[in-house]
């Protein structure tokens, strides 16, 4: 089974946790940090995380399909190629408290998108991919000037 992936930075985490529960039907999250929290919903069929990790951005942080399976992880990269998108692939990363198998791209608009398939729980929330002291997000690709059908 796949399950869409979305990520919101919140100013607020304890209160974007209860406006989030009671948006979801009082369900309680499955994963709860000091600085992260994530519900894995049946109905509908979302991973939905929020994380208070000090980017500069709020809002949508990055969208993703998550899967269960290395078969459906390996269509899904299938799909980024056959949509001749620029892929970036991870194995065995950390991040958002979990250890995982992954691949980003960057739409037309400019928004991350992954696809991964979580292989267990990690301690930690992780590090990121920009070598950099102000970096706070370790779930986003490294910038890069795409282009798409001649737009950058």
């Amino acid at each position: 089974m796949k399950r869409m992936h979305l990520h919101v930075s919140v100013e607020n985490l304890a209160d974007s946790i209860r406006f989030y529960s009671a948006m979801f039907g009082n369900v309680e999250p499955t994963v709860i940090r000091s600085d992260y929290c994530k519900w894995e919903l049946t109905d509908p069929a979302v991973n939905f995380a929020i994380s208070q990790r000090g980017g500069a951005k709020l809002g949508i942080d990055h969208v993703g399909i998550q899967v269960e399976t290395e078969a459906e992880l390996a269509e899904m990269n299938a799909r980024f190629a056959d949509a001749q998108l620029p892929v970036q692939t991870q194995t065995g990363t950390t991040c958002c408290y979990a250890k995982s198998d992954k691949a980003w791209t960057v739409d037309p608009q400019g928004v991350a998108w992954e696809t991964f398939r979580t292989l267990e729980a990690a301690p930690m929330y992780g590090q990121s991919l920009e070598p950099s002291p102000t970096s706070a997000a370790c779930c986003t690709p490294v910038e890069t000037t795409v282009s798409f059908r001649g737009r950058t």
